[in-house]
């Protein structure tokens, strides 16, 4: 699966090359006749159901595959890309496209890009541009522009592999999608979508959840519920406790201190397997012949909810496939429980009460249980992504704030 685009963290931005080469999968180059299946440009078809009267402002934003530059989409297709920046940052062309009114829908274009799908509603969003490129919105900071805003993204890679396109929760949960592709046989797979009643009982959850989760709540001063913030920018923010995970992470290295952690990172390859025992405060991990393979200091609560820092996960076959089971098994809580890991029963995860409670609440109301509630949520295959190699069509549906 493809990985996501997340600020401040550390995975590429070519997501389909990036998340093989992480799980040990030789990427070949597609065969001609997959690349010519896969068009230039693909319809997205923006669905309002949200039940609001404001108008949407959608954005298509990211990287050109082919030539690695940085820029937008019109509603063609065609790709513009930003001009030079500045210090301090100036303002960003307006790449708004105006998208449908509640009821209705739009179809525009997705280009080949590794990037975003943003809508806004009733404000176009503030896109600045610095010598670096573009500045995103980045709400965990009060004096973002966009903090007052209500919206949200979809992230997104079209290659010529195809389609992959997701609903992400890994910097906030915001206004509620879904997300589809129509395949070529002419059947849609989506994904993103609440349970009824979902998007105010995540609120309600997570307000009354002890330990100062219902900091990460983040309100207009009309009183309009506007996201919650990820946990890891709610540590950023000093509006959750820098120890919020510390009693687990103290457990688990305990546990591992006398006995073993079995890593097997490739459902694909069972015969590789890792082994992790915990010495003078860092947890080594060994191959079959008994050589250390890489090792981990204790991560700090930080470290586990953005799944980096101490769990840093390069694009490699040993230290970052086992970063992510990691991350996955500390965000779960499934780490004391089950020493073989990655665990993907759902059942057992986030049982613990030290646990990450945002993605818990998130997960229970998903109508199919899938989302990207931190970074490496795709560990046992529990993100909410699709993906098609010959994709007909996209689609976009704004649900209602129910």
């Amino acid at each position: 699966m493809p990985p996501r685009i997340r600020p401040r963290r550390a995975l590429s931005a070519y997501l389909v090359a990036a998340a093989l080469l992480a799980a040990g999968v030789t990427v070949a180059a597609p065969a001609p006749a997959v690349r010519a299946a896969v068009p230039d440009t693909v319809p997205l078809t923006i669905r309002n159901d949200s039940g609001r009267a404001d108008q949407v402002y959608v954005y298509i934003i990211g990287t050109e595959l082919s030539t690695g530059r940085q820029g937008w989409a019109d509603a063609s297709g065609t790709f513009h890309p930003w001009p030079a920046g500045g210090n301090p940052p100036t303002p960003a062309p307006d790449a708004s496209i105006a998208g449908p009114a509640n009821g209705r829908t739009l179809t525009i274009r997705m280009p080949k890009f590794s990037g975003r799908v943003y809508f806004s509603y009733g404000r176009k969003l503030v896109f600045k541009l610095t010598t670096g490129g573009l500045v995103q919105p980045a709400v965990q900071n009060p004096a973002d522009p966009n903090r007052d805003i209500l919206f949200n993204w979809s992230e997104y890679t079209l290659n010529d592999a195809g389609l992959w396109i997701n609903s992400t929760q890994v910097d906030m949960f915001s206004v509620p999608y879904a997300v589809g592709v129509k395949r070529a046989d002419g059947t849609t797979a989506s994904t993103g979508r609440l349970r009824p009643g979902g998007y105010r009982g995540f609120f309600s959850a997570l307000r009354a959840q002890p330990g100062g989760w219902s900091n990460l709540v983040q309100t207009r001063s009309d009183g309009t519920v506007l996201r919650a913030l990820a946990p890891g920018h709610g540590i950023a923010a000093g509006s959750l406790s820098a120890g919020v995970l510390d009693d687990y992470i103290d457990r688990v290295w305990s546990k591992y201190a006398s006995s073993t952690l079995t890593v097997t990172p490739f459902a694909h390859q069972p015969h590789i397997r890792y082994h992790g025992r915990v010495s003078g405060g860092v947890m080594n991990f060994t191959d079959g012949s008994g050589q250390v393979v890489t090792s981990f200091r204790k991560p700090d609560s930080d470290s586990v909810l953005g799944c980096h820092k101490h769990l840093d996960a390069p694009n490699d076959a040993v230290r970052g496939p086992l970063s992510r089971t990691l991350c996955a098994g500390f965000n779960r809580s499934t780490l004391l429980t089950n020493p073989q890991q990655p665990d993907t029963g759902p059942a057992g995860f986030y049982q613990d009460a030290v646990t990450n409670h945002y993605a818990r609440h998130i997960h229970a109301r998903t109508a199919d249980g899938k989302a990207y509630a931190f970074a490496f949520d795709d560990v046992g295959a529990h993100e909410s992504l699709v993906h098609d190699a010959r994709p007909q069509n996209a689609y976009l549906t704004l649900d209602p704030l129910d």
